[in-house]
């Protein structure tokens, strides 16, 4: 399993938030802690080293900025620190510290761009803070009075000015990186702030050399409006806060250095350590690049203001190891608190629908079909709490259990026994009479058990639910989940269709987890113990018959994979856009290992979860069934146009008036063709001809 990887192929760039060992007004000092740590940063692949704001010299130098020993200390070491920059493996480190900058006879807070010996650009904070213990104004002038767009550093013009961007660009291919914005602490908190602008004009990462004081409540705060800024401008957004050296007079720095995107937290230092010290992330710029093609909201949304960019040239390196947690359930938060959260919103978002839909239609009745497996157990606690929530008596729920030819007594017994413990009245009509019916009018022999001997009971089954539904005067509520509208994995015109779909937004992965909050949340008890043995039950559509012993022939992912992996899929494929190669990727970053306590056993995925600890997928499998995601969701577009309303719970949805539209007879020729070439990469078509 690989551990490496190329940056410029999977589109992620390395930044570091810096926080220095520091000394008040000692430049010379100072300087060698900013060199230091940028050795350390590059020592772990860095591509961008963010230092705090007024780094060299120390932000609270207060009346010394006024002092030429300081300024010009100052404007010496950034040159200094630029040269040495360019030694050895620094060389293409790209670095952002904070100085003073005298500039025709007034002083800015700037930050200046470092890259291979050489300052490339320097930028004069806008907003300057002067209330409470904030004083700039008294020393510094605001950006917008600059007279000039470029300074003069020893024998160099180097622009100057808040309307600068960087535009890194790999050296080797000439295709850019990313571009980089730059703005100065306030800048952040004013507000405009001007990261909004910068995002607009291309800038995916926005770092921010600050000084914040640590006051009670303020690091939450910061973080959230960092967390907040990344997501409002769909970008990366890494921050270097002073550290404890500043803590002079009456405030203190506690040296907080974050790094998020798109409103997620990717890492954060510990605060009020002297020591120097540095947190490190991967930015994934191809996901933010997806997330303002498909946001109508960024792409409508225009500047004023008009920036220079400076490109750099970068050499990027062929392979190092991801710095990043690849999550294996992208639908499932591994901590426990916000998934509990996480599962009574849904269960209130489908409820609430649910009962929108059972007022407008002024419906008493509604018919459901309950298997004693997840999703329809899901569905009928749906139906419950929606029909608690009007006040609707119980006995308009007309739960109904089909026994077929693969019914197990584990599914039937639990789903009698589970509408009994809630109240409901439950019908069984066995359909093996009328499918037998079926087969001889079509002429199709019962022992063979083909796609008509499956489909054949899923269609009976809804024809009876549809029947009833007219009987009762009622509709038919679906039981379906995401991950099976992803694959096509329903039988068309059968338990693909409904009048309303309550699990439409539901992933397999998190349809068991929902299951057991309700166990935990909702009730108690001998109902709680069936939800549980319910949420363990073997996940199959019990369309073939039993072996001599009454156990399952028929196991879904079996079939067509473990939903472990295709939900994760479904997340890399349609809310990020990423193509093949890096999907697989991806899956082999967050497949490599033991799967522990994530609710998986064994390739069957999803099918048990007593065994907490499973071995890791190798190339084989995950190319496999990688390859088998992309022909079944591919091919069955035309099941998604025609599906029922479905209440959306999570980012990813496939309704086709909602978040999903795409042609039912688009080729997935180019998508497989990109995994043929993985596999051929990795020598694997004789593992996949052996598979087959």
């Amino acid at each position: 399993m690989p551990t490496s990887f190329s940056p410029a192929e999977f589109g992620f760039v390395r930044v570091a938030a810096c926080v220095p060992e520091l000394r008040v007004a000692d430049v010379a000092f100072n300087a060698t802690q900013i060199i230091a740590l940028a050795r350390d940063a590059a020592a772990r692949g860095a591509h961008i080293a963010l230092f705090p704001e007024l780094s060299i010299t120390s932000y609270t130098s207060a009346d010394l900025f006024y002092q030429d020993r300081l300024l010009n200390g100052a404007r010496q070491a950034v040159q200094d620190i630029a040269r040495e920059l360019a030694q050895g493996d620094l060389g293409n480190l790209f670095v952002v510290v904070g100085l003073p900058l005298e500039v025709d006879g007034k002083i800015y807070n700037c930050a200046a761009m470092l890259h291979h010996g050489v300052v490339v650009g320097l930028i004069p904070k806008t907003y300057l803070p002067s209330t409470n213990e904030y004083y700039e104004s008294r020393w510094f002038t605001r950006s917008i009075f600059a007279t000039t767009n470029q300074v003069r550093l020893g024998n160099a013009e180097v622009p100057f000015g808040p309307d600068l961007l960087f535009e890194l660009v790999d050296a080797a291919t000439d295709v850019t990186l990313c571009k980089v914005g730059i703005e100065v602490c306030e800048d952040l908190w004013a507000v405009t702030p001007l990261s909004n602008d910068q995002a607009l004009a291309g800038a995916t990462i926005l770092l921010n050399p600050s000084a914040s004081v640590e006051l009670l409540g303020k690091a939450e705060y910061r973080r959230e409006l960092v967390k907040q800024q990344a997501a409002r401008c769909l970008a990366a957004y890494a921050y270097a806060g002073s550290g404890p050296g500043e803590s002079t007079t009456d405030v203190v720095f506690g040296g907080h250095a974050l790094i998020a995107e798109n409103g997620s937290l990717l890492t954060e230092s510990d605060r009020f350590s002297f020591e120097s010290h540095l947190v490190v992330a991967d930015v994934d710029v191809d996901r933010l690049n997806h997330e303002r093609r498909v946001n109508s909201s960024f792409s409508q949304a225009t500047t004023t203001r008009h920036f220079r960019v400076v490109r750099l040239n970068m050499a990027v390196p062929e392979q190092q190891a991801l710095l990043r947690h690849v999550v294996r359930t992208p639908f499932v938060p591994s901590d426990m608190s916000q998934r509990a959260a996480n599962c009574r919103e849904i269960f209130a978002i489908q409820a609430t629908g649910l009962a929108r839909r059972l007022r407008h239609t002024n419906s008493k009745n509604i018919t459901i079909g309950v298997s004693g497996g997840l999703d329809s157990t899901l569905a009928l606690l749906v139906v419950l709490k929606a029909f608690e929530k009007l006040n609707k008596p119980l006995s308009g729920i007309h739960a109904i259990t089909m026994p077929g030819f693969g019914t197990t007594n584990r599914t039937k017994n639990n789903a009698i026994k589970l509408a009994e413990l809630l109240g409901i009245t439950i019908r069984t009509i066995p359909i093996a009479d009328s499918v037998r019916q079926h087969f001889k009018d079509i002429g199709h022999a019962e022992t063979l058990h083909d796609i008509t001997y499956e489909n054949a009971q899923a269609r009976e089954r809804t024809q009876i639910l549809m029947d009833v539904a007219n009987q009762i005067g009622g509709f038919v509520v679906g039981t379906g989940d995401l991950s099976e509208l992803a694959l096509g994995w329903m039988t068309f015109n059968a338990d693909h269709m409904s009048m309303y779909h309550v699990n439409a937004g539901v992933p397999k992965t998190l349809v068991r987890y929902i299951i057991d909050w309700c166990a935990e949340a909702e009730y108690s008890g001998e109902a709680s113990a069936v939800l549980h043995d319910i949420a363990d039950t073997p996940i199959s559509p019990e369309l073939l018959p039993l072996d001599d012993r009454g156990n399952l022939q028929q196991q879904t992912e079996e079939s067509i994979g473990p939903y472990l992996l295709h939900d994760f899929f479904l997340f890399q494929v349609v809310r990020n856009g990423f193509e093949p190669r890096k999907v697989f990727f991806l899956a082999q970053q967050a497949f490599a290992g033991p799967l522990v306590a994530e609710g998986a056993a064994g390739n069957a995925g999803l099918n048990s979860a007593a065994t907490t600890s499973v071995m890791r997928y190798d190339d084989v499998t995950l190319l496999k069934w990688l390859r088998n995601f992309y022909k079944r969701f591919w091919a069955n577009q035309f099941k998604r146009s025609a599906m029922p309303d479905g209440p959306k719970v999570g980012t990813v949805a496939l309704s086709p008036r909602g978040d999903w539209r795409m042609p039912s007879d688009a080729s997935a020729a180019a998508w497989l063709a990109e995994v043929d070439a993985i596999e051929q990469e990795l020598n694997l078509e004789d593992d996949r001809a052996h598979d087959a």
